[in-house]
């Protein structure tokens, strides 16, 4: 039976007592379920007709959200069209906080557009990376990176707070690291997780972008297998967008002092290591700036998230962006996993965003204002 898993993303994460979330095609949960039944395995429906779920969130946009950008509309999934049209609108009427850039191009040949945000206060400032939607699905990973760029422009006259994260920082905000795979999963396939690279041997798309990077790759928790959502591709940053983006954390490392990268679900909040069951050296600080983050989010809404190093917390996944980034000198490496724990899934409602996003944003205040506070 072919299953689309949704927690874990392999079958290679699954032992005695996991509790996994698979999509199946209506016509095998006919067979499914008979079948679980017999092995004694509890199942719960957590959405029944999803081909409806998906038209719902998605069927009504055609009239909406097409005014203009000064009313764009935070509280909705925005297409890739729509997203970069509203980086090239931030770039002309902000430019005195934000400098749009691309690093590389995509393997379809889509510009990777990276926000520079930030006071030009002084020559050298460090920085802060953040990137969503490295996979596809995850819409609620753009929809984040989005809101962040909005609530720092709107805010940041009037809260000290950001007022100093933008005077001694800058960040860099990429919100669709995987622009073809996000594409796609608009146009083709809602539920695609991967890049959109071409293997001709076996006829199936796409490399898993957060098993792609040169950090213990493809070892435990990633597939040798191109038909595999895990895929970790024929060699180290062999996706041209993780190349471009390695490429550009490579040069600026002595600057960039955190790395976050936003994904879904789980409601975690993670930091090294992914690959393996070991303590990072400066556990004490990160783990601080985890536990306070954590705090500061479950204070707006009472969502509580599990924090922790990946590899016991979530599970081992070797060749992640997020161990790439600390093994290269980024002290403070962090992967959020957003809401939620599985009832909605990847197909988060839009009524959702707004909450989750600003539970997400005190976080990731939290966290930075931690940086700029010396750690011992």
């Amino acid at each position: 039976l072919q299953v689309d898993l949704w927690q874990p993303s392999s079958p290679f994460y699954i032992t005695e007592g996991t509790v996994t979330d698979v999509r199946v095609p209506r016509n095998t949960s006919r067979s499914l379920l008979p079948y679980l039944q017999q092995a004694n395995i509890q199942y719960t429906i957590l959405i029944s007709d999803l081909q409806k779920a998906i038209e719902n969130q998605t069927g009504r946009r055609s009239h909406r959200n097409r005014r203009s950008l000064s009313e764009y509309n935070y509280e909705i999934y925005h297409s890739l069209d729509e997203i970069q049209g509203w980086m090239h609108h931030l770039n002309k009427t902000h430019s005195d906080l934000i400098h749009m850039f691309s690093v590389g191009k995509s393997y379809e040949g889509r510009p990777l557009f990276v926000l520079k945000l930030g006071k030009r206060s002084r020559p050298y400032k460090k920085a802060v990376w953040i990137d969503c939607g490295i996979h596809a699905r995850e819409w609620i990973g753009p929809a984040f990176c989005q809101w962040f760029v909005k609530e720092v422009l709107q805010t940041y006259q009037t809260d000290p707070a950001m007022r100093k994260m933008l005077t001694q920082l800058y960040f860099y905000i990429m919100p669709v690291f995987n622009v073809d795979g996000y594409h796609f999963s608009w146009t083709n396939d809602r539920f695609w997780r991967k890049t959109r690279s071409k293997n001709t041997r076996f006829r199936c798309h796409g490399v898993d972008a957060n098993r792609n990077w040169k950090v213990k790759w493809c070892d435990e928790g990633a597939s040798f297998h191109p038909c595999d959502d895990t895929y970790c591709g024929p060699f180290p940053e062999s996706e041209p967008e993780v190349k471009a983006v390695a490429h550009f954390l490579r040069k600026h490392r002595k600057q960039i002092k955190a790395y976050l990268s936003f994904h879904a679900y789980a409601q975690m909040l993670l930091y090294p290591y992914s690959y393996k069951y070991a303590t990072i050296p400066n556990f004490s600080c990160v783990e601080l700036a985890a536990y306070n983050a954590v705090n500061a989010l479950q204070s707006a809404y009472g969502i509580r998230y599990r924090y922790g190093p990946a590899s016991s917390t979530l599970y081992v996944s070797s060749g992640s962006s997020m161990d790439w980034a600390y093994k290269n000198g980024i002290p403070y490496a962090f992967a959020f996993e957003l809401r939620d724990t599985g009832h909605f899934g990847f197909l988060l409602p839009e009524s959702l965003i707004k909450p989750t996003c600003t539970e997400t944003m005190l976080a990731v205040k939290n966290i930075t204002l931690h940086l700029l506070k010396k750690c011992h």
